[in-house]
């Protein structure tokens, strides 16, 4: 690169900053796409919440093997937002699945049906169901550090 395409103020980035940016943004992207997927952020365009376990399941299974591919290349800090990221949505799936019986009607015919063929949990009373909720609810609020 030639630096004096730069402004004398800028600090040109190093190679290893732009690449720990790049991996953070992914971790980011593929965290909030499993979130938005799982109905715990609306999408973005729609402003409306998906239920798609399935492919928030696959979102969360990208970041498990990007985990075990890099296991031990990872900084410190790269290290912690993805072990971070992944018990966050970890926790919000086993939510979502327990969740989901009850959701049905707004989930894709296909996803209902792969839905059938998992053995349903016993049946939750709704104080259960909506105390569950507002403790889900509750840890959604949570603030990540970068």
């Amino acid at each position: 690169m030639n630096q004096t395409s730069h402004d004398p103020g800028d600090v040109p980035a190093s190679r290893e900053e732009m690449i720990a940016a790049v991996f953070a943004g992914f971790v980011i992207q593929q965290t909030q796409m499993a979130l938005m997927l799982m109905g715990r952020i609306p999408h973005p365009e729609t402003g409306e919440r998906v239920h798609d376990v399935e492919g928030a399941q696959l979102f969360i299974d990208q970041l498990e093997m990007l985990a075990a591919k890099t296991k031990g290349n990872l900084d410190k800090r790269e290290e912690q937002l993805l072990q971070q990221n992944l018990t966050s949505l970890r926790l919000a799936f086993v939510e979502a699945v327990e969740a989901t019986p009850g959701q049905a009607p707004s989930q894709p015919t296909s996803e209902a049906e792969h839905s059938s063929q998992a053995p349903s949990t016993p049946s939750v009373s709704p104080a259960a169901s909506a105390a569950d909720e507002a403790e889900a609810e509750s840890r959604k609020k949570f603030s990540k550090k970068y």
